[in-house]
């Protein structure tokens, strides 16, 4: 019964807002419909993180449902068919690169440098606490972290948060010893108290995770030190555009996500919202999911979506963004542009398909 009501506050929020229909009147909001023959299909993928665990959440109430000839309400509503791959990062960020999805969920960082020419429609949110460097007690700041290791995930916003962190604190990336290590054995490490890894870079929810496991441990700094620089996003390829049905393919993703957000600011269902998403992000229960969206910052609503993509900050920020994937080897001549007549641009930031 708890769940039947979650269902029906969350459908309740899409009719009000105008983004739900039930064309075969059948009265069951929520409730999947086989696909019209000829109906275009388009595909996303996503994988476990706070703001494009919302797909998941989208599709778990019917407002997509992600098997390839059914859809849900927000897909009958736009006249698309959209399959949903839920995977790793990686995985997803291969998908994508090889032309076997047409979107992604994927850092602006990444979109840089994944190897396919793409759109950016969406951004679903920033990281605002969520990537940090955890220390022990033998660090105690960050000059003493140039005598030890930190491991991380080289190649990733992982490295260039730290980056940035030591540039803002006047400190040179070159003084110190990154080394590249995958984040969850990195966390796992520190958690089972490895006397090497005295220091970490790492995002959530391993963040989160190794500072409940280890009372001594702390944060040394966050990205909360460059808000707005890490941005997590909808990047759709280049080539899918051109595809019949793309627009509203790309506006039955923006609706979900907007759906579920505004679900999620509700007082009667904000909760129920929260738990949702952690049951698709490494199971994490109500308080701790109340933390990540605090550190996770949502572009909840259209306004604050366009406000990002269209200012002067977003694109120094990228520019910034470039110079360190330069400078670290990822990719040789970024080409980046604004609006929808970027030209060739390799990657191009396009608010329109907001509107």
């Amino acid at each position: 019964m708890k769940r039947a009501m979650f269902v029906v506050a969350i459908t309740g929020f899409i009719f009000n807002v105008g983004c739900r229909q039930d064309p075969e009147g059948t009265g069951q909001p929520g409730s999947s419909l086989a696909a019209v023959e000829n109906t275009p299909t388009f595909s996303l993928a996503w994988s476990e993180y706070p703001s494009w665990s919302v797909f998941g959440v989208a599709d778990e109430l019917g407002l997509i449902d992600g098997e390839e000839g059914k859809m849900g309400d927000i897909e009958n509503q736009h006249g698309v068919d959209i399959v949903l791959h839920e995977a790793g990062y990686d995985s997803c960020l291969n998908m994508f690169a090889a032309e076997n999805t047409d979107a992604v969920c994927i850092t602006n960082m990444d979109a840089l440098i994944v190897g396919r020419d793409g759109v950016a429609v969406l951004p679903t949110s920033t990281s605002n606490g969520a990537d940090a460097c955890l220390v022990t007690a033998e660090v105690a700041d960050i000059e003493a972290l140039k005598q030890h290791k930190i491991y991380g995930l080289k190649g990733t916003v992982s490295e260039y948060c730290f980056a940035r962190c030591l540039e803002k604190a006047g400190f040179n990336e070159a003084d110190f010893e990154f080394t590249n290590q995958d984040p969850a054995i990195a966390a796992q490490n520190m958690q089972g108290g490895q006397p090497e890894h005295q220091a970490i870079m790492v995002w959530n929810p391993f963040v989160l995770q190794t500072l409940n496991d280890r009372s001594d441990v702390r944060v040394l700094f966050d990205s909360s030190e460059i808000e707005g620089e890490i941005v997590d996003m909808v990047v759709v390829g280049k080539d899918t555009l051109d595809k019949p049905g793309a627009e509203n393919f790309v506006h039955a993703v923006r609706d979900a996500f907007y759906a579920v957000n505004e679900a999620m600011d509700d007082e009667t269902s904000g909760d129920e919202v929260l738990v949702a998403l952690g049951q698709k992000f490494s199971n994490l229960g109500l308080e701790d999911m109340k933390t990540v969206v605090q550190q996770t910052e949502f572009y909840k609503t259209p306004a604050a979506a366009k406000k990002l993509f269209d200012g002067d900050q977003f694109k120094d920020t990228m520019t910034t963004v470039e110079k360190f994937c330069v400078d670290h080897g990822l990719v040789e001549d970024p080409s980046v542009g604004y609006g929808s007549d970027a030209g060739d641009a390799k990657l191009r930031f396009d608010s329109s398909y907001l509107d």
